[in-house]
């Protein structure tokens, strides 16, 4: 069967994702200079279902897949990705690690969805991840460098991530769907076992007085992660899940770094000496290989 071509349209939406996905990580990082990773989730995913309920109409698929995607992509992607972020994981780093989704998502999408790759997409995403092994071997533990159980929880949300595409992916084979529901009902899903793990972990004292001290920063980390990286973005993505096969639509997510690592050589916090004489040109691999490997799975379309 003849693939559907890649249209402008579809371009616009990928610059949008990339551009509101690369600053992300950094509004993620102010967010948890106040509020601890399970509570940011469950006000991230609050703010991005509730408010909508009463006019959203529910997507017309099986609660199965609703289920299923608020659970990787909420509770499994930001859980693990915010935690990482708290123990030691940069902002720019994290928009790197993350994008290994495109490999786990190509791989299961092969493999479980019966997807075709090309050599292209195959040679672009082993490149990234020599890339990404020459980062992990830059990790350290010091206040200004990428921890190695920030590595780890940030490439377990990578996982995750690639889990919930291949749920959109197989939930635009079952039927049509409206993108933007779809990410308001699941969004509802991750808000009780996020609330439930910040009780668990944090303890009530300690999450009555982070809701308590609740500031500007705060509000704004919120309100930009439902709406625009959750409601906006991800309703794009989906978008394009639905149009092209998960193989076609990840790789472009490696565009991301570009803008999440371009902010911050000039943020002395988030550099180190070590980091970016041992770990620079690992980032570098990771952002401007796939950008070939797009360009020619492009070409081809």
């Amino acid at each position: 069967m003849t693939q559907r071509a890649i249209s402008a349209g579809d371009l616009l939406r990928v610059l949008g994702v990339v551009v509101i996905w690369g600053l992300n990580f950094v509004v993620m990082k102010m967010g948890l200079q106040s509020l601890s990773p399970m509570l940011l989730g469950a006000l991230r995913f609050t703010a991005a279902s509730l408010p909508f309920l009463l006019f959203v109409p529910r997507p017309n698929l099986p609660w199965t897949y609703v289920v299923a995607y608020g659970l990787a992509q909420g509770v499994g992607q930001f859980g693990l990705l915010f935690l990482g972020l708290k123990l030691g994981m940069t902002a720019g780093m994290a928009s790197v690690v993350i994008q290994t989704q495109a490999l786990f998502s190509l791989l299961m999408a092969v493999m479980l969805l019966g997807e075709r790759a090309r050599g292209s997409q195959w040679l672009g995403l082993c490149i990234s991840l020599a890339g990404l092994f020459m980062i992990a071997s830059a990790h350290g533990e010091g206040a200004q460098q990428m921890t190695l159980a920030g590595f780890i929880l940030t490439l377990g949300a990578a996982f995750m991530w690639a889990v919930s595409n291949l749920v959109a992916r197989k939930a635009a084979q079952a039927g049509h769907y409206d993108a933007f529901p779809f990410i308001v009902w699941s969004s509802l899903v991750p808000i009780l076992p996020f609330f439930a793990l910040s009780w668990w972990l944090d303890g009530p004292q300690q999450m009555g007085a982070q809701l308590l001290a609740f500031d500007g920063k705060a509000l704004f980390a919120v309100l930009y992660l439902a709406l625009l990286a959750t409601l906006l973005a991800y309703s794009l993505w989906t978008r394009l899940l639905q149009r092209h096969p998960a193989g076609r639509v990840t790789p472009f997510s490696l565009l991301v770094p570009g803008s999440g690592l371009a902010p911050w050589p000039c943020c002395a916090a988030c550099w180190s000496t070590r980091w970016v004489a041992g770990g620079r040109g690992g980032a570098e691999l990771v952002v401007l290989s796939p950008v070939w490997g797009i360009g020619c799975l492009i070409s081809e379309t």
